[in-house]
């Protein structure tokens, strides 16, 4: 649905003016100076921001079933940051903070599917999201869009939108119509200061063009996403003429200015240092999607010469980003002076109590819906090995895809052509225990809330996708020594862009060059014959263009479904009843050095 932009405005300026009256008392720490002879009027302001926060609302894992923990000593989880929240504005006031998020809430976890899409929040006189009921008790001012708020639908991500006090801002979320913002582009906030003009502050909601790609059968012809740098040029200079005196980015968008979708789309993923660098204006950028931990970046502005600063916390609401903003008053005006920013470690404190006390009937709703039993394993199954050597729990995903697919495309005319199936080594600690098998077992093995897509491809083309899939492998001479630790990740690659095809056979030689580590590639006993026909079962995430991977977006796609791979590999358990390597479990492909087994 376009945005209303008469309503939004007239809803900007009532939040801004109610905000105004609502800071009207300050805390006297954070007041201006009074004027008196040779003293300036100064205020000083707290931002605070999270950001990929994925549904974690405890410290609490789910596939675990037990208290989230990690080598690190992280805690996670939105009520450990309620209470660094309540911390920061007793300090300061409340009245001079602003609390911000930079997207991705509402999937990543057990809780968020369930209110997605088992008890879901668009159903009639349906639930709260937990994730609005959280951040709005938190008293959250404005959230920006994620690429993950996508992942469930627009009508999902439109009740939850209804569900919060705050606005969902999307400078360059656009209809893809009439090219205006289908989202609220941004919010303002006014704080009031004893003898001084009051400060306007503006904050600027930018998201990913990645959900293009990500999403492009939720979003094609709805929605259009246009680069950050593009729209945030087009949006500052409007939110200056407007009297802001401090300009706020969120941005659901890394800094290292690189893309995971190669040259798929002419914008950039992580660009939220190109932001700083090329638009005038900005004071401070809240910056999210990359899970990495900044406390402080500076950026120069290339036109101006004035340094942006820049801060992205933790994911899972580790970590809680604050900017410390100092600005003056002078000649009749309100300027930023500096900005500094560091965060603060959810470790550091306890659960907020009255956080606590809203969520836990949702959360054991969740914890009782996860531990379903749903079938029995006869060994343990564990992805510790997964990235390096053929481990029987992927084979158990690229089964499921491959019997759901073949049952899809039954009587169709590419019923009589092989089936192949990708997988990635997603989790490198998720096991399957012996015995019982519940579906926080089966969630912990595919995380993530991909769909299933069929897509045509030929043997050529498959070969060049394996090509491409074992760059993630280091360069390794045969006869040196093997460390597992290095062996993985070449450039930077994640896991989850690895990918393992059954149905094939084939040597990953790690002693060659990438692009000519492809050995020994069979189908059916016979040397890979390239012009072969396969019906390819892919993720929709990889099928849309996800890592990049060569052929696969361009493919026709012969059939795709809503339902998730995640709940396909627990229907498959269940019908079962025995969960049996033998049924699925085959070794496809080999790590080799000129030749010769790595393992």
């Amino acid at each position: 649905m376009a945005l209303n932009r008469r309503k939004f405005l007239e809803k900007s300026a009532v939040t801004g003016a109610g905000v105004a009256l609502a800071g009207a008392v300050g805390a006297p720490a954070a007041q201006a100076a009074e004027a008196g002879k040779g003293r300036e009027k100064r205020y000083s302001l707290t931002v605070m921001g999270t950001t990929d926060l994925h549904g974690h609302v405890f410290n609490w894992d789910y596939f675990k079933d037990a208290e989230y923990k990690d080598t690190a000593g992280n805690a996670q989880g939105l009520s450990r940051i309620s209470t660094l929240v309540n911390q920061v504005r007793a300090e300061k006031g409340r009245c001079n903070t602003l609390l911000l998020d930079a997207g991705d809430t509402i999937q990543g976890t057990p809780l968020t599917y369930y209110y997605a899409k088992v008890d879901p929040i668009t159903a009639k006189g349906g639930p709260v999201h937990p994730m609005a009921a959280a951040m709005n008790a938190i008293g959250y001012d404005a959230v920006a869009l994620g690429n993950h708020e996508f992942n469930y639908g627009i009508e999902t991500l439109r009740k939850f939108e209804e569900q919060c006090d705050f606005p969902l801002l999307g400078a360059n979320a656009l209809d893809a119509k009439t090219l205006k913002p289908a989202f609220p582009p941004y919010f303002i906030k006014t704080f009031r200061v004893k003898g001084a003009p009051p400060v306007k502050v503006a904050v600027l909601g930018l998201t990913n063009p990645g959900i293009a790609i990500w999403d492009k059968a939720y979003v094609q012809g709805k929605l259009t996403f246009p680069g950050l740098e593009e729209q945030a040029a087009k949006w500052v200079p409007k939110l200056r003429s407007m009297g802001a005196d401090v300009v706020v980015v969120s941005a659901h968008s890394g800094s290292s200015g690189t893309s995971s979708y190669g040259d798929q789309l002419p914008y950039v993923e992580n660009s939220a240092a190109l932001v700083a660098q090329q638009v005038p204006g900005i004071d401070a950028i809240l910056v999210g999607h990359a899970h990495v931990e900044i406390p402080e970046l500076k950026v120069t502005n290339a036109r101006t010469g004035k340094t942006v600063v820049l801060s992205e916390p933790l994911a899972y609401a580790e970590r809680l980003s604050l900017f410390d903003i100092e600005l003056v008053f002078a000649k009749g005006r309100w300027s930023v002076e500096s900005v500094a920013s560091k965060v603060l470690n959810s470790n550091s404190v306890a659960d907020d109590p009255k956080i606590t006390k809203l969520l836990k009937a949702d959360h054991d709703v969740v914890v009782k819906y996860v531990n379903q039993v749903v079938g029995t394993a006869t060994e343990t199954l564990t992805t510790v090995e997964a990235r390096y050597k053929d481990a029987p729990i992927i084979d158990l995903i690229t089964k499921v895809q491959e019997d759901v697919v073949r049952a899809a495309l039954a009587g169709t005319e590419y019923a009589s052509l092989p089936v192949i199936a990708q997988a990635s080594p997603f989790s490198r600690t998720s096991e399957i225990p012996a015995g019982e098998v519940t579906i926080r077992d089966l969630s912990s093995l595919y995380v993530y809330d991909n769909t299933l897509v069929a897509k045509l491809l030929t043997g050529a083309q498959v070969r060049a996708y394996l090509e491409y899939s074992a760059e993630y492998f280091v360069r390794t001479a045969a006869g040196t020594a093997v460390d597992v630790e290095k062996l993985t990740n070449a450039n930077n690659r994640p896991d989850y862009n690895y990918d393992y095809v059954s149905g094939l056979s084939y040597d990953i030689d790690i002693a060659q060059a990438a692009g000519s580590r492809i050995k020994n590639l069979t189908w059916n006993g016979a040397a890979l014959d390239d012009a072969q026909k396969f019906v390819f079962a892919v993720n929709n995430y990889r099928a849309n263009g996800g890592g990049a991977f060569p052929h696969v977006a361009s493919a026709t796609e012969l059939w795709s479904e809503s339902t998730e791979i995640r709940t396909r590999i627990a229907e498959w358990v269940t019908a079962k009843g025995v969960l049996d390597p033998k049924d699925f479990a085959s070794v496809d492909w080999k790590l080799t050095r000129d030749g010769t087994p790595v393992f």
